[in-house]
């Protein structure tokens, strides 16, 4: 795992959708929304996350409820473990 306070998690995608997190350790009590949207906005969020090379995760599931949150919105404790699960996915591959 990179040591960074500060990390965009995600990008979790599924079909015509996309979901981005982030998570400041040192303000944030849980991942918050910094983007979301379908179609033509999922396609800008996913390219801009390729262009930082920000893992992107695939999780259809995840995205529909993620996408019912507002921008800004920290993630809800139902939501931890599932998104707890992806992270440790991403930290993994960034290891590697």
């Amino acid at each position: 795992m990179k040591n960074s306070s500060k990390k965009d998690l995600n990008r979790i995608t599924a079909l015509k959708k996309a979901v981005a997190l982030q998570y400041d350790i040192n303000k944030d009590e849980a991942p918050r929304i910094i983007a979301s949207g379908q179609g033509e906005m999922a396609k800008r969020i996913i390219k801009e996350a390729e262009k930082h090379n920000i893992p992107i995760e695939e999780n259809k599931d995840i995205v529909e409820v993620l996408a019912q949150l507002n921008i800004g919105e920290q993630i809800p404790p139902e939501l931890y473990r599932a998104v707890a699960e992806i992270l440790t996915f991403i930290y993994q591959m960034e290891d590697l």
